[in-house]
């Protein structure tokens, strides 16, 4: 019965401040590690894309405004390990900033793999800002047709 005294319009407001409280709240969630707040710029991730075919893993990273000296792959026991850091820009004195978006600070990423890959057939390629990873199979892993007799 209350609610049919609510304009609808206010109604609708109401949902904005509930939608706005949950994302909040799920963004303090999500930025808590080991009981300790991280910063904001220590809580960035660079996306990724990961495929597979029969021969090969295929892992690509975004990680525009780092240098490829500034990011570290390693396999270690079927996973693998992509760290690195963007440095944060310098102010600049009198500049006025109206909106920071952009994370910084340290990002580490794991995919696992498995125990089916070649470590010792894995190209690793940095060109415009996107890291690309193909990791090989093992001979064994990889898919065979059988033939049938007949």
């Amino acid at each position: 019965m209350t609610k049919s005294l609510i304009p609808f319009g206010m109604r609708l407001g109401l949902f904005d401040e509930f939608s706005k409280e949950v994302n909040d709240m799920m963004g303090r969630f999500f930025t808590v590690e080991n009981g300790s707040e991280l910063s904001r710029e220590a809580s960035w991730v660079p996306r990724l894309n990961f495929s597979e075919t029969d021969e090969h893993y295929d892992v690509t990273f975004d990680l525009p405004g780092i240098k490829p000296d500034e990011v570290n792959v390693e396999l270690c026991h079927g996973d693998l390990w992509i760290t690195g850091e963007r440095k944060a820009q310098s102010e600049e004195k009198g500049k006025s900033w109206h909106r920071v978006e952009r994370h910084y600070g340290q990002f580490r990423r794991v995919v696992r793999l498995g125990d089916d890959i070649d470590s010792s057939n894995v190209d690793a390629e940095y060109k415009d800002g996107v890291l690309r990873i193909t990791v090989s199979k093992t001979e064994q892993a990889r898919t065979k047709k059988i033939e049938i007799k007949s």
